[in-house]
């Protein structure tokens, strides 16, 4: 397997992150509690946790919950929304998917109730990453992949259709990947569960969200590299684009799809 690379979700970028990122509504939260019968007995191991949007919902159904990401700024920005929120059983861990060996060492075999891992899926190594938790896991739990829509460029919608052409304009290339949430990339992690021998299932949760353009901005800003978000022109040209594009509209709806795929073991 190659070497895991840092994707500069640094500075800048992690606090977009932190304001805009979409959280996930109490159903997501449902979905998993029931996938894995979660308890207050229960540790639950949420990778590439960014700043915390489903680990600290997690946190409120366990006895603890372990974040883990490769970005520093992303970890200190999960911590300060966990004492804000007032979530004591939060942890933090900097670390890729690749070290969940290391980190089941440290936890013990058979410790875990579930592995989850949301947007940043797409980074991982999912084969491997479904194998190497096995061993970490109590009976009854399991892995979730939980993907939280589609991006906001790749949208059903008059607005995110203007937003795409802003984008790929602004980048001189084609932006239609879907950063793992398309139904092609949910047919794979199902079956990457199924090989590992996991009992797979799935459930949607639909939800409409108001954003303002400032939301919009934000959100795009915390999709990007730290380059780009850091040099003052840029972003500031972007921005500009955005605004001029999407005016005189002020508010904008977004049709929101989570689909939670959970592999259990038996």
């Amino acid at each position: 397997m190659s070497e895991p690379v840092l994707r500069g979700f640094s500075g800048d970028v992690a606090q977009n992150y932190a304001r805009f990122r979409r959280g996930y509504p109490s159903p997501v939260v449902d979905a998993l509690a029931e996938a894995f019968a979660l308890d207050r007995t229960d540790v639950v191991v949420d990778l590439g946790c960014g700043t915390g949007q489903l680990t600290l919902p997690l946190a409120g159904r366990v006895r603890a919950a372990v974040g883990v990401d490769p970005e520093p700024d992303m970890l200190r920005l999960a911590g300060t929304a966990a004492r804000h929120a007032g979530v004591r059983n939060a942890s933090w861990m900097v670390g890729f998917d690749s070290d969940l060996p290391a980190l089941g060492a440290l936890l013990g075999p058979g410790t875990v109730a579930a592995v989850t891992a949301a947007v940043a899926i797409h980074w991982m190594d999912q084969a491997a990453l479904f194998a190497a938790a096995r061993p970490l896991l109590r009976r009854g739990g399991g892995v979730a992949v939980v993907t939280n829509g589609a991006p906001l460029w790749l949208q059903d919608s008059d607005w995110s259709r203007t937003l795409r052409g802003v984008l790929e304009a602004w980048t001189a290339r084609d932006v239609g990947w879907a950063c793992g949430t398309d139904e092609g990339s949910r047919a794979g992690y199902r079956d990457a569960m199924a090989a590992a021998g996991y009992t797979t299932g799935e459930t949607r949760v639909e939800y409409e969200a108001e954003l303002d353009l400032d939301g919009i901005i934000g959100g795009m800003f915390s999709a990007m590299s730290a380059v780009d978000v850091s040099d003052p022109y840029r972003r500031n040209d972007f921005e500009a684009r955005v605004r001029a594009a999407l005016a005189p509209r002020t508010r904008f709806v977004e049709h929101v799809t989570v689909v939670v795929q959970t592999g259990t073991l038996g």
